[in-house]
């Protein structure tokens, strides 16, 4: 699929707003958001056409060949995603193809990548809630969390802070998956799948 190289891309990390939900496995993708942030030198502000905290920088090699992103952090809750990032997909004038959900997501062991176009939402409501709004033709991030242990219930394992044993290598894995963000958007989605799908 080829985009307008000067059209911008809208990178969407999901998560839950609030200081109870911060470190939450649901939460995997405000932390990865958060990153690529500090990395562009911007601050989260409140975004005044959506329930949504916004970051405008740029990712890519300086010059000509950078790409104009918007980070986004909805604050609506992630069973209602979908609104906040369509309004600002709206106001940007951002292709669909050109939008990137970061997750957490329970098939695949904890700290795995896995980058796609499209699909299906494997039953993640943040995921639902946007494709509802928008359709499926949205990039994609899936940031491995493992499934539950015994008989834990999914919604009790996300709604949980990451374990000690696996905080220990947690900022590695974030950083991971913003290196794998940034690569999507200035290299396309094969060479980033070559280099970040484990």
């Amino acid at each position: 699929m080829t985009t307008d190289a000067s059209a911008p891309w809208l990178i969407a990390g999901l998560g839950n707003p609030g200081p109870e939900y911060a470190m939450n496995r649901h939460n995997v993708g405000f932390m990865v958001a958060d990153l690529l942030a500090q990395r562009m030198g911007g601050t989260f502000k409140r975004a005044a056409k959506a329930q949504a905290q916004v970051v405008e920088g740029r990712i890519g090699p300086l010059g000509p060949a950078s790409r104009r992103v918007i980070l986004v952090k909805p604050m609506s809750y992630m069973n209602v995603s979908g609104g906040p990032v369509t309004s600002l997909r709206d106001f940007y004038k951002v292709p669909t193809e050109n939008i990137v959900a970061v997750h957490d997501e329970l098939d695949i062991d904890y700290g795995a990548l896995r980058l796609k176009l499209g699909g299906g939402d494997n039953g993640h409501n943040g995921l639902k809630s946007m494709t509802k709004a928008m359709g499926p033709d949205y990039h994609r991030v899936r940031f491995g969390i493992g499934r539950p242990p015994g008989r834990m219930q999914v919604a009790d394992f996300v709604l949980k802070d990451f374990a000690s044993a696996e905080r220990k290598e947690l900022d590695y894995f974030v950083d991971r998956a913003a290196d794998a963000v940034e690569a999507l958007v200035a290299e396309g989605l094969e060479r980033a799948q070559s280099t970040y799908n484990s």
